[in-house]
C-alpha cells in the first residue's frame, strides 16, 4: 500500500509505517513526504532511506506546480499532522487570501487530483473543543464533501502504548469504502496488546529511559531552580512537580524550560535510586540536584530510537531543534497502534 506523509516534521507517521512493514506481512511504502521546515528535514534524511520518492518541501507551492503534482505517484493513503489553523475557513471556500487557508487548499487539490482511499490524521486534543464543536464539525463535513463515506475520530494518548509520557491526539480516519467498524481507543489498546512481536520500543516508566550520567549542562543552575520548582507566583498559581514517573506532554518549546508544573525535570536521588521528590518540600528540593530531559530522553519518548538521535547529531541538528522536533512529534508507537488495527487488524483495505 502506497502512501504520502504531509507536515512529516521527523517522520512519526513514517517510522510507524516503517516498522508496521517490517512486522507484518502489510507492505506501506512512502511515495512522497511534505515538511518546510530545514532542520526537520535534515533528520527526516539523515534517518530514512529516500528511494525514489517526492519530496515535496512546501506543500503549499507544491500543489500549485501542475507538473509536479502530476509526478506524485498515486497513493492509497495519506498520512500526517497538520495545524488546525488550517480548518478556520473551511466552509468560507476563500482561503487563498490566508495563510491558513492555502494550508487548507493544498490538501484539498490532493484529495481531487490523487483521491486516495484511507486518510489518518494527527491534531491536538482541543480541537473537539474549539469554537464550541463547530471547527470538528466543518472537518467532517469537509471530508464527507470529498466522498467519503467514513469519516470518524478517535482520541488515543500515547502512555497506552508503551511511551511513559500523557499526550493525547486525536486522529481522523476516512474511508471512501463504506465501513462499519469500532473505532474506540479501548478497541486498539486490546489490539496493541494482543500484538505478539513488534520492533517498537516500549517502556513501563521514565526509569526505563533517564541515563544515571549526563552532560552537567543539563542541571537546572542555582539560580532558574528557584523560579522553575516554585508554585507559581503573586498572579499565577500552579503545582510544580518533578520526578513523575508517566512524563507530562512534551512541548515543542520545552528547550525554554517552563515551571516544573509544564515541563519534566527529575532529580538524581529519583534517577538513581529510585528516590521520588513529588511531594518533597521546595526547601528541600531547592538543595538537591535537579536536571531536565536530554533531547535523546525526549525523542526516546515519543518512541524513536538512540540511533535515531545519533544519525540526526550526526547530521549536524542542534540540540535546540531537537527539543523542538521531539516536542511537535507523533508518538511512533501511537501511530503504529492505530495503523496495525486498521490495515493489519481489521484489514479495512480488503472490506
Amino acid at each position: 500500500m502506497k502512501y504520502a506523509e504531509l507536515f512529516s516534521g521527523i517522520g512519526g507517521f513514517r517510522s510507524a509505517a516503517e516498522s508496521i512493514s517490517s512486522d507484518t506481512d502489510i507492505k506501506l511504502k512512502c511515495v512522497g513526504f511534505s515538511e518546510i521546515d530545514k532542520f526537520a528535514v535534515s533528520t527526516y534524511n539523515s534517518n530514512y532511506n529516500l528511494n525514489g520518492e517526492m519530496r515535496m518541501n512546501d506543500i503549499i507551492e507544491f500543489v500549485e506546480d501542475k507538473e509536479k503534482l502530476k509526478q506524485l505517484k498515486d497513493f492509497e493513503l495519506l498520512l500526517g499532522g497538520f495545524p488546525c489553523q488550517s480548518f478556520s475557513l473551511l466552509g468560507k471556500k476563500l482561503g487563498l487570501e490566508d495563510e491558513r487557508g492555502r494550508i487548507l487548499f493544498s490538501i484539498d487539490k490532493l484529495l481531487t487530483t490523487k483521491k486516495p482511499e484511507f486518510i489518518v490524521l494527527e491534531n491536538v486534543r482541543n480541537i473537539i473543543n474549539h469554537d464550541k464543536g463547530k471547527t470538528l464539525n466543518q472537518i467532517l463535513e469537509y471530508f464527507k464533501e470529498h466522498k467519503y463515506n467514513y469519516v470518524n475520530y478517535v482520541v488515543l494518548n500515547t502512555q497506552n502504548f508503551g511511551l511513559p509520557q500523557k499526550r493525547a491526539r486525536i486522529f481522523f480516519v476516512c474511508s471512501t469504502r463504506k465501513i462499519d467498524i469500532d473505532l474506540t481507543e479501548d478497541a486498539i489498546i486490546e489490539n496493541f496488546k494482543n500484538i505478539k512481536k513488534h520492533s517498537l520500543k516500549t517502556y513501563n516508566n521514565v526509569l526505563d529511559i533517564l541515563e544515571k550520567s549526563v552532560d552537567k549542562k543539563y542541571y537546572l543552575s542555582e539560580k532558574i531552580k528557584h523560579t522553575i520548582l516554585a508554585d507559581g507566583s503573586k498572579n499565577f498559581k500552579s503545582k510544580s512537580q518533578i520526578d513523575l514517573e508517566i512524563a507530562r506532554t512534551l512541548t515543542a518549546t520545552m528547550m525554554k524550560m517552563h515551571r516544573a508544573c509544564q515541563d519534566n525535570y527529575y532529580s538524581d536521588d529519583f534517577i538513581i535510586n529510585g528516590e521520588s521528590h513529588k511531594n518533597t518540600s521546595k526547601e528541600i528540593l531547592f538543595k538537591k540536584p535537579v536536571r531536565r530531559l536530554t533531547p535523546k530522553e525526549a525523542l526516546l519518548l515519543q518512541g524513536f530510537n538512540e540511533t535515531f538521535y545519533n544519525k540526526a547529531i550526526a547530521a549536524g541538528v542542534s540540540e535546540h531543534q531537537l527539543y523542538k522536533q521531539a516536542g511537535n512529534a507523533l508518538s511512533v508507537n501511537t501511530g503504529y497502534a492505530l495503523l496495525h488495527y486498521l490495515f493489519v487488524h481489521l484489514k479495512i483495505q480488503e472490506r
